[in-house]
């Protein structure tokens, strides 16, 4: 059984998931793979202590703190993508790296050659445990925002609200491109 609760941010409506154990899912409503891989066989659990947790990390995230400490997760998914998804857990708050970054440590701890960096951008936009799971501090090697399942506009206000200058660190919002 798989269990969810809600909860209300400032960016807006986060759906959490769980097992009942651990964190699984942590989506913003109406984002670009809004629940996925949530099945239909789902009970809303606000009670749980994992959620309770959660919550306690995104009170202390929105008002503008490194929380310190993170819920008991769980990714699902392929080796590939746990393997991104630990890589992308060590980014300190208030700082980015490139996909291409990621890239190359993944094909280092997976001990190939090489590594593309669509495949990571394609684990990256996937992550199921969004903001925990820091995929909003990977940008392109260009510095460009590249896109967030979230929205660039959500994008924007968690760099910020963590203390990054868009414009001290040669960010910006790209023009045009698929992941806008």
């Amino acid at each position: 059984m798989r269990y969810f609760a809600k909860y209300v941010s400032p960016l807006g409506t986060i759906t959490l998931a769980s097992d009942g154990e651990v964190l699984a899912g942590l989506w913003f409503d109406g984002q670009k793979y809004d629940r996925f891989g949530l099945g239909s066989e789902v009970e809303e659990r606000d009670d749980l202590p994992v959620f309770a947790d959660a919550k306690r990390w995104l009170d202390s995230y929105f008002s503008g703190k490194d929380p310190g400490f993170r819920p008991a997760l769980a990714v699902r998914e392929t080796e590939f993508a746990r393997t991104v998804c630990a890589i992308m857990l060590q980014i300190p708050y208030g700082q980015t790296t490139t996909y291409g970054e990621i890239a190359r440590e993944v094909a280092k701890r997976l001990g190939r050659e090489s590594m593309s960096s669509q495949a990571v951008g394609y684990a990256v936009g996937h992550n199921p445990i969004s903001l925990i799971v820091p995929c909003h501090r990977v940008v392109g090697s260009s510095g460009s925002l590249t896109g967030y399942a979230g929205g660039l506009r959500r994008k924007v206000a968690l760099l910020e609200g963590e203390g990054i200058d868009l414009k001290e660190h040669h960010l910006f919002i790209p023009g045009k491109g698929t992941a806008l």
